[in-house]
């Protein structure tokens, strides 16, 4: 057996070397980020606070999805109640991200994923980026006026890897907080490595994350809405939505690519998508506009489908 940590603290260690301390807390979630994250933040010169560090699969803290609002209070609380300019949560195995700022605000994967995209496109233009279907559409047009070249992906790790790699792609991610650089990594998702990323961002442009998302137009969305079904009618709704939207019009079109994105672009602008899970007997669907009421008109149009089969 070989110790690989070693050599694993040494490449991140040069890697990160310049990076000016400030304040960050981590939540490890008891999961298996804590086999790595205090000796790998401590040897880049951060000093972290680390929330639930002792590993224990019984999670009696909080469930370890950093993308949901509720399991992200204690690092809320922890960020506020120190000052801290951030706080990054991991998920059990540490191939997740989730962030919140300054302000305890929770950060959508997409809006990392812009912070990621702008600093990496500082650097090299007309590169491809890669997101997943249930990203904003603020991201995707970001990409693009920062000079990269986005891609709309089916949502997967391993199929937004695999599309990171044959799209010769620096970057990519997906909302449930995979991210994937093959910039100056080996393009799997590793989260400690994603928060040194962010790190890195904050130190040596001073800025916090509301600052880093300057210039992103504001709009109203929802999070990821899982609705609890069957395997079959998963997949049926996504076919009864396609049938009801099944003739594109000056008012909206489509994107099949997986499940269904409906953009709308009349009397409203926004989106709406509904997928099937790949793993879970779960229908996901997510919305936004650019007003609430907007958003309203597009969620009420599509779960009128929905509901209908559920």
């Amino acid at each position: 057996v070989h110790d690989i940590f070693p050599s694993y603290l040494d490449r991140y260690k040069d890697e990160f070397k310049t990076i000016k301390p400030f304040k960050i807390v981590l939540d490890c979630g008891n999961g298996a980020a804590r086999c790595i994250v205090r000796k790998l933040y401590n040897e880049v010169g951060l000093d972290p606070e680390i929330l639930f560090e002792e590993p224990d699969g019984r999670f009696p803290n909080h469930h370890p999805d950093p993308t949901v609002e509720e399991n992200l209070v204690h690092l809320r609380d922890a960020v506020l109640k120190s000052g801290a300019t951030v706080g990054i949560g991991f998920d059990g195995d540490a191939d997740r991200i989730g962030i919140v700022d300054h302000t305890g605000k929770m950060i959508y994967g997409d809006e990392l994923m812009t912070i990621f995209s702008r600093d990496i496109l500082q650097n090299t233009k007309n590169q491809k980026i890669v997101g997943d279907v249930k990203c904003s559409d603020r991201m995707y047009q970001d990409i693009e006026k920062h000079g990269g070249i986005p891609v709309m992906w089916k949502t997967g790790h391993s199929l937004i890897k695999d599309k990171v790699k044959t799209d010769k792609a620096p970057f990519g991610g997906e909302m449930s907080g995979h991210i994937f650089f093959a910039d100056r990594n080996y393009g799997y998702d590793d989260a400690p490595y994603a928060g040194l990323r962010l790190c890195e961002i904050i130190a040596k442009t001073g800025k916090n994350i509301q600052q880093l998302l300057e210039g992103l137009p504001s709009s109203f969305s929802t999070p990821e809405i899982r609705i609890d079904t069957t395997e079959e009618k998963k997949v049926l709704i996504v076919e009864k939505v396609k049938t009801a939207f099944a003739h594109p019009s000056d008012d909206f079109k489509l994107n099949l690519i997986d499940g269904i994105r409906i953009s709308f672009t009349g009397k409203v602008n926004g989106w709406a998508l509904a997928r099937a899970s790949n793993t879970q007997p779960v229908l996901v669907v997510r919305f936004e506009s650019d007003t609430q009421a907007g958003l309203n008109e597009i969620q009420n149009k599509m779960m009128s489908i929905v509901n209908q089969y559920l």
